[in-house]
């Protein structure tokens, strides 16, 4: 399942007919636009409702009925108007006492496997290293782990579907990772796989897109209108969205920034890179690269979260790397501000999210090269979901589908007219 080289690839000339026709991007129906309504305000009047979304209210009361009929709001205690005068309203809220999403997450040393309320709070997860990165035999044991997470934790409350990510190429319209080079993965059918190991409906997306979408529901308020997601772990990469619409690109490809060119990070010359270069993003701030540059300075650890660990306990030298690392970022995300020019950046990397020298050595690399950004302490900001990130990104998958569709095929759900 390895991919083509890139010399391979350049010796193939791509043709317009290779391209995929366009997939039409997924608008949220009139229900979903109620429901993520319910979601930011609720407990919400119908009436308010109506205004923030600018349906009728006879359009309102009939999208609220179908939501009530699935289970997926309820109605909370009656209110009255200002001093007890007017007509008394019921309020609606999203319902997190009947049903939960799944989420699995497949980073390059392990996988996460958690669930997932309807407003986003990770009930449990399960993460496990690898024991194999043959696609078939690591699916069938994120299937096993699944039900033993149910049982254990759901409180009775019916899994809804399974949202499954990970890094690089992703199509989630054929539900595939087109390519994982880290695992040496191409052209894996997840979506089937998994459907045919769980029962579940199963939607497949990049971790990138993923959180992405994950700030939009339940995160940082300002990424709806336009944003980039800059993801910093095992594997780098990105997403971008504008008017609430994530950019996959024909090929699945948009994002792949991996191989961003960064020259030399400073001491020690610029990193080689498996693609035969130097001084690429992923081969500067990777967690493999952390670790590999710790132990030049003889700061021994077994992983990256040992080194997170020490670098949060204090310890001078990892605190060093992760700022140098921060430094590296934010010219990656200086280069991505001035190219996309959107209304926030978000750093998915756990330096940025925990220390915070690392966000002021970000922020200031974006000051010191942007053209565009003038106002890096508002556009750059860091994860929502800092210590959550891997958990919360499989369930983003999921719970991204449902908000866009809630009166779609989704089986456990009762069935509305």
């Amino acid at each position: 399942m390895k991919s083509l080289s890139a010399a391979a690839r350049r010796a193939t000339p791509l043709l317009r007919s290779d391209i995929p026709a366009a997939v039409p991007a997924r608008r949220v129906t009139g229900t979903g636009s109620v429901l993520s309504a319910i979601l930011d305000h609720g407990p919400v009047a119908r009436s308010t409702v109506a205004r923030l979304t600018g349906l009728s209210p006879a359009s309102v009361t009939s999208h609220v009925g179908q939501l009530l009929a699935r289970g997926l709001v309820r109605e909370s205690a009656e209110t009255a108007g200002p001093r007890g005068l007017g007509r008394p309203h019921i309020p609606v809220e999203i319902d997190t006492g009947r049903y939960l999403v799944a989420g699995a997450h497949i980073a390059v040393a392990h996988s996460t496997v958690s669930l997932m309320d309807l407003r986003g709070r990770i009930v449990a997860e399960d993460r496990q290293p690898h024991r194999t990165t043959d696609p078939h035999r690591l699916l069938a044991g994120l299937a096993e782990r699944l039900p033993r997470l149910v049982s254990a934790r759901a409180a009775e409350r019916t899994v809804l579907a399974l949202g499954v990510a990970t890094g690089h190429r992703v199509d989630p319209v054929a539900g595939t990772i087109v390519e994982h080079p880290l695992l040496g993965w191409r052209d894996v059918p997840v979506r089937d796989v998994l459907s045919a190991a769980t029962g579940l409906p199963v939607h497949v997306d990049s971790h990138s897109r993923a959180l992405a979408r994950a700030e939009q529901m339940f995160g940082e308020a300002s990424t709806r209108a336009s944003m980039v997601l800059l993801f910093i772990g095992a594997v780098v990469d990105a997403a971008f969205a504008t008017e609430g619409a994530m950019h996959r690109g024909p090929r699945s490809g948009a994002g792949s920034i991996a191989h961003l060119p960064l020259g030399a990070g400073g001491s020690g010359g610029a990193e080689p890179c498996p693609c035969g270069r130097s001084g690429c993003l992923q081969s500067e701030v990777s967690e493999r690269a952390m670790v590999r540059r710790a132990a030049e300075q003889g700061l021994l650890v077994a992983s990256f979260r040992e080194l997170l660990d020490q670098a949060l306990a204090g310890e001078a030298r990892a605190v060093a790397l992760f700022r140098r690392r921060a430094g590296l970022v934010g010219r990656a995300a200086a280069l991505l501000l001035d190219m996309f020019d959107p209304a926030v950046l978000v750093v998915v990397e756990p330096g940025a999210g925990r220390i915070p020298e690392c966000l002021a050595d970000l922020r200031e690399q974006v000051a010191e090269r942007s053209w565009v950004c003038d106002d890096p302490e508002r556009a750059v900001v860091p994860s929502s979901f800092t210590g959550s990130v891997l958990a919360t990104a499989g369930g983003a998958v999921a719970l991204g589908a449902l908000y866009a569709d809630p009166l779609g095929p989704w089986p456990a759900l009762p069935a509305v007219s």
